[in-house]
Formats: C-alpha cells, sequence, structure tokens
C-alpha cells in the first residue's frame, strides 16, 4: 500500500492547491464564466477530457529519482512550477503590465504548464499498472491538453 502512496500524483497537488488558493485574485479575464460562452464545444470537451487524463494518470506512475533522465525531469518540473507560479503571480500584481496585456503573457497560465507536466512525465518512468507506454501516453496527453488550453486562452484574449 505504502508504494501506491509514491505515485506522481504528489506532484499535481501543488499546482491544485495554488489554482485554489489564488484562482479569485486572477484579473477577471481569467474567471468571468462567460469565457466559455464562445469557445467551439468541440474544444471544450477535447480539453476537459484531456485535463482529466493529465491530472489522474500520474496516479499510476511511480515517482522516482533515481535514474538521470528522472534528476532531469524533476529539475523541469521545478522550473516549470516557477514559470507557472510566476506567470500567475504577475497577472495578479501586474494586470495592467505590458506583458500581462500581451498575448504571451496572457496565455502563459496556459503554455507554461507544458514544462512541469513534461517533468511529471520523466519522472514517472513506470507504472504500478503493466500498461505499456503509458509514460509516452501521458506525455502526449499532455500535449494535447496543453495545445487545446492555449488555444483556449487565446480564443478568450482574442
Amino acid at each position: 500500500m505504502a508504494n501506491y502512496l509514491t505515485n506522481s500524483f504528489l506532484l499535481i497537488l501543488p499546482v491544485l492547491l495554488w489554482n485554489i488558493v489564488f484562482y479569485k485574485k486572477l484579473p477577471q479575464a481569467y474567471i468571468d464564466p462567460k469565457i466559455w460562452d464562445n469557445i467551439p464545444i468541440w474544444l471544450q470537451w477535447a480539453e476537459n477530457i484531456s485535463r482529466i487524463g493529465v491530472f489522474t494518470l500520474p496516479l499510476l506512475l511511480v515517482l522516482s529519482t533515481e535514474k538521470k533522465s528522472q534528476k532531469i525531469g524533476l529539475a523541469l518540473y521545478l522550473i516549470g512550477l516557477l514559470a507557472y507560479f510566476s506567470s500567475w503571480l504577475v497577472q495578479i500584481y501586474l494586470p495592467k503590465s505590458s506583458w500581462s496585456i500581451s498575448l504571451m503573457g496572457f496565455m502563459a497560465p496556459a503554455y507554461t504548464t507544458i514544462i512541469w507536466l513534461i517533468g511529471i512525465g520523466l519522472i514517472g518512468q513506470q507504472s504500478f499498472l503493466p500498461i505499456p507506454r503509458l509514460q509516452s501516453i501521458f506525455l502526449a496527453l499532455c500535449v494535447v491538453f496543453v495545445s487545446l488550453h492555449s488555444y483556449h486562452a487565446y480564443l478568450v484574449y482574442e
């Protein structure tokens, strides 16, 4: 049982906690329920289904940093968290800055996600279940999710 508690989902928890704590502090453009109004239904479904996969598959990935590639994954994860959290903080505390109102700045909370997700994918090289190529499936799903999530952010910006 203790082995199952060392899964890569533990790496998702700081992001979930961050999002819960700071979500209401984001500028209105991020939290207004109307941001979904002009998003095509196919994008809504695809983004949310891929989000569920990206946030649940780490439950099946072993959390380990024994191999060099896993250590690189941990470094990417930490760099990604720093970039992701920073992108939020700039939006919260400098919402009128030229960065925050630019397309790249507005979309940063969406696209910086790929960095820490790839880190999780590199860390989670083994699975608790005999699912072939689960790490590759997870990484591919991360690319799909971040692409859809970023496209959603782009549509909101426009």
